[in-house]
């Protein structure tokens, strides 16, 4: 449980994204200015897994310009404890093997023994989507960093302090909101083929976030298939973002701040850059 805890912390949440939009210019880094900003902020897309977590320069010249690192959540709530232990099981007493048949439990049976070396008697109540985010440490043939990790070094070498857009519990409960149903599907839809679909699929999202590709990064991700997204985008993503908006307003207006969330949550018509400019700020591209 130790081991699932700590993985969790690395990887909450993923990529997700929302409906065809104008193409935003290729740039992981945004600086946010106007609408009454004396000096400006900064938004960077992060990726929550990832081989080499090495920062561009121009990523580590924004965070040398702010004072304050806001990521989505506060790092001293990613300490494995009782309280996330608790929060990453189903409510109710639901199981694993309550959602499934019995021929579907045996095959996840199979994968969680053969491809995650753990039992799938602990796996049983957890919910379904947090199975799907240890089966990132498949996808890869190399140790897994994460962007924020970096950041957080950064941040405390220069005696900044790091803050979140949300709370453990708020990202915790957006997998009660979402029906058991739904993540269940995505999770034996993953484990029918041993995740080969998944790798594929990680690989070119990769190369499209390596290229800062962010728009075509989001049509990849739109255009696959996952129940989760198609029909509760707007827990995962959208309310979130709506959620973000008045906080990187307040953070902004205080302090020059470097803001870092997961690439998909730039780019969209309710994504965090287009929000931003109907609030009234300028929000452009660092090349």
């Amino acid at each position: 449980m130790k081991k699932f805890l700590g993985i969790i912390s690395l990887c909450l949440l993923t990529f997700s994204c929302s409906k065809k939009e104008q193409p935003l210019d290729n740039s992981l880094l945004w600086e946010i200015s106007g609408n009454g900003l004396e000096e400006p902020s900064y938004l960077f897309g992060t990726i929550h897994a990832i081989c080499d977590a090495s920062l561009d320069d121009k990523v580590i010249k924004a965070l040398d310009k702010t004072s304050v690192v806001i990521l989505e959540l506060d790092i001293d709530d990613l300490e494995p404890s009782d309280d996330m232990r608790n929060q990453v099981k189903m409510k109710n007493g639901t199981t694993i093997q309550d959602l499934t048949t019995d021929k579907e439990y045996k095959a996840l049976e199979t994968f969680v023994k053969n491809e995650l070396t753990l039992p799938i008697e602990e796996m049983n109540t957890i919910k379904p989507y947090f199975i799907i985010v240890l089966t990132y440490t498949k996808l890869f043939d190399c140790p897994i960093v994460s962007l924020e990790s970096e950041l957080i070094k950064l941040a405390y070498e220069q005696n900044e302090e790091v803050l979140g857009l949300e709370t453990l519990e708020e990202q915790f409960k957006i997998f009660d909101d979402i029906p058991y149903e739904a993540q269940v599907t995505d999770l034996l839809n993953s484990v029918s083929d041993t995740l080969k679909r998944d790798k594929k699929m990680f690989n070119e999202m990769l190369d499209l976030y390596n290229n800062e590709n962010i728009s075509e990064l989001h049509d990849l991700l739109k255009d696959y298939p996952s129940e989760v997204s198609d029909k509760y985008l707007h827990i995962l993503v959208d309310d979130r973002n709506k959620k973000w908006i008045p906080k990187i307003k307040n953070y902004a207006m205080e302090q020059p701040s470097f803001f870092g969330v997961g690439a998909g949550h730039l780019p969209g018509k309710n994504g965090v850059i287009n929000l931003l400019r109907k609030e009234g700020y300028t929000v452009k591209a660092v090349k």
